[in-house]
């Protein structure tokens, strides 16, 4: 199981592990990490110079690709005024890109039973964190919108996992505002609480029995 099966075990478990095509969110955050983390693979991702997803410009472009979604060139700028300002602040650049860190860490733990994955978008050794990159539409509201989000659930099997605390580091898309934003005790807790929900249904539907 990974974080990503919380959300549809908990609200839609009729469709767990039934494949879904790739959306906005997706390719944008896919965009975002390449940048930030595996720079060296940014050419290997599409983007049309379209201003919206129903001109046959970007319709040809995704009919060609054999993709289910593409970046618009006005979202990779956008993209990239948050990438500057996630790289240009010091004490980001310093937690992010120290000596001895790993990117995109994948790794297995059993947690209440079952085997987790995750893949830590950087571990930070030196500090003892896992350090999770995220932008956010409203910086103010990113402690309520995490919790929506199940990145407490997130911060919960992350920690069990690679055995450190997990750090949020986030934008704010449009103005590049920067917060950084622990996962407190209450948070993780409430995180295992959503996982042991998930395993009761995964159990109930999915189990051997």
């Amino acid at each position: 199981l990974s974080n990503s099966d919380i959300r549809t075990l908990l609200t839609d478990p009729k469709n767990f592990r039934k494949e879904r095509p790739d959306g906005k969110a997706l390719v944008e955050g896919r965009y975002f990490h390449v940048s930030m983390l595996e720079p060296d693979k940014k050419d290997d991702i599409i983007i049309v110079s379209a201003s919206s997803r129903n001109t046959n410009i970007y319709k040809d472009a995704v009919a060609q690709s054999g993709k289910d979604i593409l970046l618009l060139r006005g979202e990779a700028d956008e993209l990239d005024e948050v990438i500057v300002a996630m790289r240009s602040n010091l004490r980001f650049y310093d937690l992010i890109y120290a000596e001895g860190n790993e990117f995109e860490k994948p790794g297995v733990q059993q947690i209440k039973g079952m085997l987790w994955k995750g893949k830590a978008d950087v571990v930070n050794h030196s500090e003892g964190l896992v350090i999770d990159l995220k932008t956010t539409a409203k910086l103010d509201d990113f402690r309520w919108s995490a919790k929506r989000n199940n990145y407490d659930s997130q911060a919960y099997i992350y920690q069990m996992i690679f055995g450190y605390p997990v750090l949020f580091l986030v934008a704010e898309k449009g103005t590049g505002r920067l917060g950084i934003f622990n996962a407190s005790d209450d948070f993780v807790r409430g995180g295992e609480e959503k996982v042991e929900r998930a395993l009761e249904v995964y159990h109930n539907f999915f189990g051997d029995n």
